[in-house]
């Protein structure tokens, strides 16, 4: 038997159930830490984001800790073999994860604690910004949500891999300090009506390369004001609206190439192939502490309402820990 948290009938509830039962493809994972994501808020919220496990309907997109079985087929580990996991099922004392979707901690010497913080973030960003952005050496980008533990590190990449200048915004002036710690070169204040300015004035009046929208909502049209023509918008997250007008004539004037990307309708070989790039892009980078993960509070898997409420509240700057077990 083990710990889970689960979405049971009054809503998130700490329950006893049985260990998850590995298939040929799988690895069992002993979990050590998982980050809370804004994916999981929403999953508590009646959204879907295919982060449910299980009849039990386990929570968590994330787990980090050690693998204690492993499938016929799972192969590359061994047991004992440190691990970060993206997939359904994470916030568990033991977690069923795909073997494809698995990939070894970014060092030996850091500890299940901090690589837990890493996995989605990296995995997101790299996407935005590599894959679909194909961010250039020189050009100017724009993090929308910049705050976050995922748009903390896409400020991080972002500079590591030779943007000139890196926007982040937040509705909090008070979260810029760590922005700029963060490698920010220049805040924006989105609360701000001459926002938009701001960006425009910086960049000579022609705009950002590159935008990566965690907002969407209002934000999609204005997003077209202030990015270059012929430059790219990713949309990776909807956290200000999922609807909102849109314009059309911006977005054809500005030949604007606009990508929307998520994990929920990719198949095991596009995560493996998410994985993969990621890993091998920026694994080394975070094992050379070029990029940082900044973790907001740790709290007790126990305790997992306290952690939904602060994200909810979005009180938080960097990751929020689920702790399983020390380590």
């Amino acid at each position: 038997m083990m710990q889970a948290i689960i979405l049971g009938k009054q809503g998130v509830e700490n329950a006893t159930i049985k260990k998850p039962i590995i298939t040929k493809n799988d690895v069992l994972i002993e979990v050590y830490s998982s980050s809370v994501n804004r994916s999981d808020l929403l999953e508590t919220q009646g959204q879907s984001f295919g982060h449910l496990s299980g009849k039990k309907k386990i929570l968590g997109a994330t787990c980090c800790g050690k693998i204690v079985e492993i499938g016929d087929n799972a192969s590359g580990f061994s047991l004992g073999d440190k691990v970060v996991a993206q997939g359904s099922g994470g916030w568990a004392q033991f977690c069923a994860a795909d073997y494809r979707r698995v990939l070894p901690i970014p060092s030996p010497e850091m500890s299940l604690l901090q690589s837990g913080a890493y996995n989605s973030a990296v995995l997101t960003m790299h996407d935005a910004i590599v894959t679909n952005g194909q961010l250039k050496k020189g050009q100017n980008i724009l993090i929308q949500g910049a705050s976050s533990g995922v748009g903390l590190m896409g400020l991080q990449i972002a500079k590591y891999l030779g943007a000139n200048k890196v926007f982040g915004s937040s509705r909090y002036r008070t979260k810029f300090p760590t922005l700029k710690k963060y490698h920010a070169d220049i805040c924006i204040d989105i609360s701000d009506d001459k926002w938009q300015e701001h960006i425009l004035h910086a960049t000579e009046n022609k705009g950002v390369d590159l935008v990566i929208d965690q907002l969407s909502g209002a934000f999609a049209s204005a997003n077209l004001n202030i990015t270059k023509i012929g430059g790219k918008i990713i949309n990776v997250g909807r956290l200000s609206g999922q609807q909102s007008e849109f314009d059309f004539n911006k977005h054809a004037e500005r030949r604007i190439t606009y990508i929307g990307t998520t994990g929920r309708t990719r198949n095991i070989e596009e995560h493996e192939k998410v994985a993969k790039s990621a890993y091998n892009d920026l694994w080394g980078a975070i094992a050379s502490n070029d990029l940082r993960m900044p973790i907001d509070c740790i709290v007790d898997f126990k305790d997992v309402s306290k952690a939904l409420w602060r994200m909810e509240q979005n009180q938080h700057v960097g990751r929020i820990m689920l702790e399983f077990k020390q380590g």
